[in-house]
């Protein structure tokens, strides 16, 4: 039950063994919880790793456990922290990501760069990928930003779905934490799941980007209308860097399934995106497409930002912000 805030299932039963036998050792916690005694031992390193035992009172030879109210306390906050850490890992590829993006986002079909094809119109785009996806043989990696999908994108994409699992192809897709408010789009999500694929969301994604076997990627050349075109690129550099950003950002991301966590000031992952943007001078249009949500719900975030801060303007909202330790001091 508590593996998601880094205790094993041998550490929990060694732990609920210590709750309720204070007084035992190791030899009868083995027994108790029918684990050898190296087990057990090897569990309570682990837990005095997590600060869940200490040493006891007057008996610096015996370990006990620390109640539980204080050691899920104990157990958020460490996880809070890591997600703390992997969010600015995140921001620090995405903005590398963006940068080695832009270098391809203005190519034309003329440009002749080896390793870079150019795909405009959306038809176009879905014929190669069609070709493209009959060649994959093990691994399809996509970031899905924009939002909720439309029902003509999920409707093009469920025959190349069916048939990359079909084949055991393992699929892993991230989407905006935004499409949860969805049901299409989370219906389509468990769709995916119940054929075998694997679906998590973050806040921000910085482009439509689609992985094959890790030697090919296309990416959407406008994040505004990722219709108008897409290029191809096949070198190991680039891919990569690509792949190393989707690990990133797939390591930071969660389950669709699973509630989204809070960081320390009690933020949800979209807020404190929200709140980056709003401190940067972004509208609420672009606020609205980097989060995949509406313009009114754009502008409700800001609102309740700003009044958590109790901020008159959106300049007053990023020191304030900076001020409390919400936001970095300096980029």
């Amino acid at each position: 039950m508590l593996t998601a805030l880094g205790l094993d299932s041998v550490g929990e039963t060694v732990y609920r063994a210590m709750l309720r036998q204070p007084a035992a050792g190791v030899a009868a916690l083995a027994d108790s919880v029918g684990l050898s005694e190296g087990e057990v031992r090897d569990a309570l390193d682990a837990l005095s790793e997590l600060a869940l035992v200490r040493p006891a009172a007057g008996d610096a030879g015996r370990l006990r456990a620390v109640s539980p109210d204080i050691g899920m306390e104990i157990l958020m906050a460490r996880q809070q922290s890591e997600l703390a850490a992997h969010q600015q890992r995140l921001e620090a590829s995405r903005v590398a990501a963006a940068q080695l993006i832009s270098e391809y986002a203005e190519l034309r079909p003329a440009a002749g760069h080896p390793g870079v094809e150019h795909l405009v119109g959306l038809d176009r785009i879905r014929d190669r990928l069609a070709v493209l996806t009959r060649e994959v043989s093990e691994e399809f990696l996509a970031f899905a930003p924009g939002g909720p999908q439309t029902a003509e994108n999920m409707a093009a994409s469920r025959p190349l779905n069916e048939d990359l699992l079909g084949r055991g192809v393992r699929m892993r897709t991230i989407y905006l934490d935004s499409v949860r408010a969805s049901r299409p789009t989370v219906e389509h999500a468990d769709w995916l799941t119940r054929l075998g694929g694997r679906v998590r969301t973050v806040p921000t994604l910085p482009t439509r980007m689609i992985l094959m076997d890790r030697r090919i990627a296309m990416i959407s050349v406008s994040s505004d209308d990722t219709a108008a075109g897409a290029v191809l690129l096949t070198g190991q550099g680039t891919l990569t860097a690509l792949c190393a950003l989707f690990e990133t950002t797939w390591e930071a991301a969660q389950p669709l399934g699973h509630l989204v966590p809070t960081d320390p000031q009690g933020l949800t992952g979209q807020q404190a995106a929200a709140l980056r943007l709003l401190a940067e001078g972004h509208t609420d249009e672009t606020i609205a497409k980097r989060l995949g949500v509406s313009h009114r719900t754009a502008r409700r975030i800001a609102s309740e930002l700003m009044d958590r801060l109790g901020a008159r303007s959106r300049f007053e909202a990023g020191v304030r912000a900076v001020q409390r330790g919400w936001l970095p001091t300096r980029p």
